[in-house]
């Protein structure tokens, strides 16, 4: 065996490994991959509030005389406090939510502000300018950076945190991540709105700061080194041919 034909077989081998470089066992954490020709969802205008959804845990805090004293919900204050501290508000599957005096009542598609104002006008027929604070204690959304490499769950601090907030929160994207394609999925997992954003420049950053809901999961696609994966996969055999082609040139040489 000459030394072109060895060197034919090893190009050989780098090309195979090169036209599989797409493969599985190259790329093995890829998560959310889409086919070529998938149809993104269509962008809408995100609503100015957070809206209300089943299975939110809302923490409700009623004050009577527009603020002054604290109604006893559950029998003690003390208790009624520990409890709504401890034990949130679950809003259930049909979109109702059980509270103290009023019962199950519909709270799903309202906003936080419609549901104070809600319970303020139910609450004052049995309390004095009840006023009411509202929070959804619940609300987060997924991150993953880097492909699925570096993962993050980040908790909606404010009414109007943005993709790109989250993003920062995360830890930013690095030199191997793709600004230029972040997949966004929203809703129910068996059949998700998935939405493609692409933040590489400021005129395509205007689109893409948007507001994001709870359970919202961004991920970030990873650039792919194929030339490191493909010499890593194939590095072993490589080294196993080459000893074998010592061996041969050995014996041969004897």
């Amino acid at each position: 065996m000459t030394i072109k034909n060895i060197f034919k077989i090893l190009m050989g081998i780098i090309l195979i490994g090169s036209i599989f470089s797409g493969c599985k066992v190259l790329n093995p954490s890829v998560m959310f991959e889409t086919e070529s020709d998938y149809q993104y969802a269509g962008f809408e205008k995100e609503p100015d509030e957070y809206i209300i959804k089943p299975f939110d845990k809302l923490d409700v805090r009623i004050y009577t005389n527009n603020g002054y004293q604290l109604i006893d919900m559950e029998g003690s204050a003390a208790v009624a406090q520990n409890q709504r501290n401890v034990s949130p508000y679950l809003v259930e599957h049909d979109g109702f939510v059980k509270v103290p005096t009023l019962g199950r009542i519909k709270v799903s598609g309202l906003s936080i502000k419609q549901l104070e104002n809600t319970l303020e006008q139910k609450y004052s027929e049995y309390y004095q300018k009840p006023f009411v604070l509202v929070k959804v204690t619940n609300r987060r959304v997924i991150v993953f950076t880097s492909g699925s490499t570096k993962g993050a769950v980040l908790e909606i601090e404010n009414e109007k945190f943005t993709l790109i907030e989250a993003l920062a929160k995360a830890g930013g994207i690095d030199d191997f991540s793709k600004s230029y394609k972040i997949k966004l999925l929203r809703g129910d997992l068996e059949n998700p709105q998935v939405y493609l954003y692409n933040i590489r420049t400021i005129e395509d950053m205007k689109k893409a700061n948007m507001v994001l809901q709870a359970n919202d999961i961004i991920y970030v696609e990873k650039r792919p080194r194929y030339t490191s994966r493909v010499l890593g996969e194939i590095m072993p055999y490589v080294t196993l041919f080459n000893t074998f082609v010592l061996l041969f040139i050995t014996i041969k040489a004897l």
